[in-house]
C-alpha cells in the first residue's frame, strides 16, 4: 500500500521528454491523463476502482497465458496453437445455420501461405479492420483450403501499442468485468507502463540488499511485463515482502502503544496455589500441557499484554492449563474471567472449575442472562468488591454494571463463536481503574481463517496442546451420499443396539419457506416413525426455553435416550462419552470450525467414533470443505485448509472470511516472505523506533494510511 496523495498540478508529459524522469507526480494523475487513453475508457477503469495511473499498475495480473513467438503461416500445423504475424487482405461477415450466430472471416497472409481467420459474434470487426492492416493473431490451426485459424486474440500491429502485446510470451490475464475486460486492462497498463518510474520507492536500499530485492518500478515491470515466470516470481516477491513489512510494522508498532498506553499488571506469584490444585489431579499433565503453562506463565509476568491463542483439539485439557493460570492470576490478588458463548458451556466449565479449583479453597462465579435479577446483584458485588475471584460467563460478562475490582487474566473460550466487535468489547472492558489492561488468552480447538492469519501475521502468539487425551478413542469421518442413506442408518441402529448413542445434527429448527435443510423438528419426527422407531428419540435446539434443553441433553447424558436429534447447540458444552456416532445433515451448510466441533461429541469414550456428513454441495468451495472435512481430523489443520478455501478475511477490520484486504501477498503461499517480513520490521525498529530516519520516511507514510492509529503513537 502507499500513502495516498491527491494530483495537483499537471506534471510533465512522459511522451514529451522521453530521455527524462517521468515527474513523480504521474503516480497519483488520473488515469485519463496517461497519452492514448481515451475519456471512455479511463471512465470504466475508475467505475471499476482504478482511479489514478498508482491504482492502475497496482492492478497486478492473477495469471499468465503462456504463448509462443510468431510462427511462419507455411509451418503452421493442424491442430497447433500459434501466433502468425499476417497482413489483412479482406474481410466478410458469414451468416451460420445456427440462430443469432455469426462469423467474421478475414483472408490473411504474410510471404509463406494464407490462412482464413475467423472470428465468432464480433461483428465490430468489420469497421474495426481494413485490408492492409497488420495483424497478431493468436488461434488454433484447422483445415480447408485456404487453411482456417480460429481467432482466440488479435491484435493491430502498430496500433500504439506493444507488438505482441495479447499474442506472444507470457501474457498477463487480469481481474475483469464485463465492462472492461481483461484485454483493455492489458492495453491500459501498456499505455502506462513507461509511468511505472514514477511507483515510490518505499524500501530503503539496506533491505533491498539484505533480501535480495529489485527496485519497486523493476517489480511491476516484471509482473505486467514478464520476458519469463522467472521475472513473475522475483517481482511478485518484491511487493509480497514490501506488504508484509507494512503489515508488521504496524502490528508491531500497535503492540507497542498497547504496552506504552496501557501496560498490564505482573502476575508472578508463587504457583502455590496451583500446585495444590495440581496435587489433587489422579494423571500427571503432558509434555504439551506443560510447555504451554510455561509460555503462559512468562506472559503473565510481563508488563506487555498477553494476548494469546491456546489451541487443542476437543478434550486437550485447555481447560486445566487455563485454570491453573487463574491460579497465577489470584495468587497476586487479581480477578479472572472466562467467557463463553453458551449458557449450557458455561455451567459444564463452573462444574469442572469447582472440581479442579477445590482443593485450593476457590469458589468460581456464575454469570448469565438467567440468573435471576437478585442473585445477580449478589454477584455484581462480589465481582465489583473483588470477593469473586474467578467469573464464569456468557455475553452477560460485557453487559453494563457489569465492573471488576481488579480484572488481570480474560480467558474466551472457543472464541471462534464471538466476532470481531465482541472480542473488542471485551478487551475494552478488561480495563481496570487505572487503566491497566488484562492479559487475553484466547482458547479454540479451531481457528478460524481470520484468527489464523492474524495469529501467522503476527497479532497473537500460538500454543499447541497436540494429540487426544489418553483413553479417548479416535473419531472415523466419511462423506455419505443420499444413495447411501439407507446403508448409514443400519450402521447407527447397530450401535445403538450395542447399547452405544447417536447424534443427528440439522442446519434449520424448522421448516419454512425454501429452506432445503432439513428441520430438527421434522427430522426427529421422521426419525421416531421411521428409520429408529424402536429406539427413544429426543430433541434439542435453540429455540427450546433453557430448562427445556437442560432436560433433553440430561436426558440424554443420563442414556434415556438413545438418539438426540439437534441443531448446533450441541456444538460445544456436551460430554456424553457414551455416544459413538454423530450423522451430520446438510454438512456443506456448516464451517469447517462447525463441522469438527461437532464431529469432537463423539469419541469421547474409549469406544471409537465415527462421524457420518451428508452434502449435496452446490459450489466448487463446499466441495472442498468437506473432501477437507474426511481427510484430517487435526484442528489446526483444518483452519489452514479454512483459510485456503475461505481467505484470510480482512486483517485490520471486521469480516472474519473472504476476500483479504492485502494486494498481493497470501498466507497460504507466501509464509517464507512473511518471516522474512517479520524479521525486517523488527530490527527496523530496534534502529530507528519512531522512524524518523530519511530512508524510513516514505515507508513510515505506507504505514501511517494502513493503520489509522500510527501517527498519533509515532507522533507521541
Amino acid at each position: 500500500m502507499l500513502p495516498a496523495r491527491p494530483f495537483a498540478g499537471r506534471p510533465e508529459l512522459v511522451g514529451e521528454a522521453p530521455r527524462r524522469r517521468p515527474d513523480p507526480r504521474w503516480w497519483w494523475a488520473p488515469v485519463g491523463r496517461v497519452p492514448g487513453i481515451r475519456p471512455a475508457q479511463a471512465q470504466r477503469a475508475a467505475t471499476f476502482g482504478l482511479v489514478s495511473v498508482g491504482d492502475l499498475l497496482l492492478h497486478v495480473p492473477f495469471r499468465y497465458e503462456r504463448y509462443g513467438a510468431a510462427t511462419p503461416v507455411a509451418q503452421a500445423v493442424m491442430g497447433q496453437e500459434v501466433t502468425v504475424r499476417v497482413e489483412l487482405h479482406s474481410i466478410r461477415m458469414a451468416p451460420t445455420r445456427r440462430r443469432g450466430l455469426v462469423t467474421v472471416r478475414a483472408l490473411v497472409g504474410d510471404a509463406t501461405g494464407r490462412l482464413e481467420a475467423v472470428w465468432f459474434n464480433q461483428r465490430h470487426l468489420l469497421r474495426a479492420l481494413s485490408p492492409g492492416d497488420q495483424l497478431m493473431i493468436r488461434g488454433t490451426i484447422g483445415a480447408g483450403a485456404p487453411r482456417s485459424i480460429t481467432v482466440r486474440a488479435y491484435e493491430l500491429v502498430g496500433a500504439g501499442g506493444s507488438e505482441g502485446l495479447h499474442t506472444t510470451g507470457l501474457v498477463p490475464v487480469y481481474t475483469a468485468t464485463e465492462a472492461l475486460p481483461s484485454v483493455r486492462i492489458r492495453e491500459l497498463v501498456d499505455r502506462a507502463r513507461a509511468l511505472a518510474a514514477t511507483a515510490p520507492e518505499l524500501l530503503p536500499a539496506w533491505i533491498r540488499d539484505r533480501l535480495g530485492l529489485m527496485s519497486y518500478p523493476d517489480a511491476l515491470m516484471s509482473v505486467h511485463f514478464p520476458r519469463a515466470a522467472g521475472d513473475v516470481r522475483r517481482g511478485r516477491r518484491r511487493l509480497v515482502i514490501q506488504e508484509y513489512i507494512e503489515l508488521q510494522l504496524g502490528l508491531l508498532l500497535l503492540r507497542r502503544q498497547e504496552a506504552h498506553e496501557r501496560p498490564a499488571p505482573r502476575l508472578g506469584g508463587t504457583g502455590e496455589t496451583a500446585q495444590r490444585v495440581r496435587g489433587a489431579l489422579r494423571f500427571a499433565l503432558t509434555v504439551h500441557q506443560e510447555r504451554t503453562l510455561r509460555e503462559i506463565g512468562r506472559d503473565l509476568r510481563r508488563e506487555v499484554p498477553m494476548r494469546r491463542l491456546l489451541q487443542g483439539d476437543v478434550g486437550s485439557g485447555k481447560t486445566l492449563v487455563a485454570a491453573l493460570a487463574m491460579c497465577q492470576a489470584l495468587e497476586t490478588g487479581a480477578q479472572a474471567a472466562l467467557l463463553v458463548p453458551t449458557e449450557t458451556l458455561a455451567e459444564q466449565h463452573l462444574q469442572t472449575l469447582d472440581a479442579l479449583l477445590a482443593p485450593a479453597g476457590i469458589t468460581p462465579v456464575l454469570l448469565t442472562g438467567k440468573v435471576a435479577t437478585a442473585e445477580r446483584d449478589r454477584r455484581l458485588m462480589a465481582i465489583r468488591t473483588g470477593t469473586a475471584g474467578i467469573v464464569v460467563g456468557t455475553q452477560a460478562l460485557l453487559s453494563e454494571g457489569v465492573a471488576f475490582h481488579d480484572l488481570g487474566l480474560v480467558i474466551v473460550d472457543e472464541q471462534h463463536r464471538f466476532g470481531v466487535e465482541q472480542r473488542h468489547a471485551l478487551s475494552e472492558r478488561a480495563l481496570d481503574a487505572t487503566g491497566r489492561a488484562a492479559h487475553i488468552l484466547y482458547m479454540t480447538a479451531t481457528p478460524i481463517p481470520r484468527t489464523l492469519a492474524l495469529t501467522a501475521y503476527g497479532e497473537l502468539a500460538v500454543s499447541t496442546i497436540r494429540g487426544r487425551p489418553a483413553g479417548r478413542g479416535p473419531v472415523a469421518t466419511r462423506w455419505v451420499r443420499e444413495t447411501e442413506r439407507d446403508d448409514a442408518y443400519a450402521e447407527v441402529r447397530a450401535e445403538l443396539r450395542q447399547g452405544f448413542q447417536a447424534y443427528v445434527i440439522c442446519p434449520l429448527v424448522d421448516e419454512g419457506g425454501s429452506a432445503e435443510a432439513k428441520a430438527a423438528t421434522a427430522e426427529a419426527e421422521r426419525l421416531r416413525s421411521g428409520p429408529f422407531a424402536e429406539f427413544a428419540v429426543g430433541l434439542v435446539h435453540g429455540a427450546l426455553k433453557s430448562d427445556a434443553k437442560r432436560a433433553a441433553m440430561a436426558a440424554f447424558a443420563r442414556g434415556d435416550t438413545d438418539v438426540l436429534v439437534a441443531t448446533t447447540v450441541i456444538e460445544v458444552g456436551i460430554d456424553v462419552p457414551n455416544a459413538s456416532i454423530i450423522v451430520i445433515e446438510g454438512a456443506d451448510r456448516f464451517g469447517l470450525a462447525q463441522l469438527h466441533q461437532l464431529r469432537g461429541r463423539v469419541g469421547r469414550g474409549a469406544r471409537p467414533g465415527q462421524c457420518i456428513v451428508f452434502g449435496e454441495p452446490a459450489t466448487d468451495d463446499g466441495m472442498r470443505r468437506l473432501e477437507a472435512f474426511t481427510q484430517t481430523g487435526d484442528g489446526f489443520r483444518l483452519a489452514e485448509l479454512d483459510l485456503e478455501i475461505r481467505g484470510e478475511g480482512s486483517m485490520l477490520g471486521l469480516r472474519q472470511a473472504g476476500p483479504t484486504d492485502l494486494r498481493f501477498a497470501r498466507l497460504t503461499r507466501d509464509r517464507r516472505e512473511l518471516a522474512q517480513a517479520r524479521q525486517i520490521a523488527r530490527r527496523l525498529l530496534r534502529g530507528d523506533p519512531d522512524m524518523t530516519r530519511p530512508e524510513h520516511l516514505l515507508l513510515r507514510r505506507a504505514v501511517e494510511a494502513r493503520f489509522a492509529a500510527i501517527p498519533r503513537l509515532l507522533e507521541a
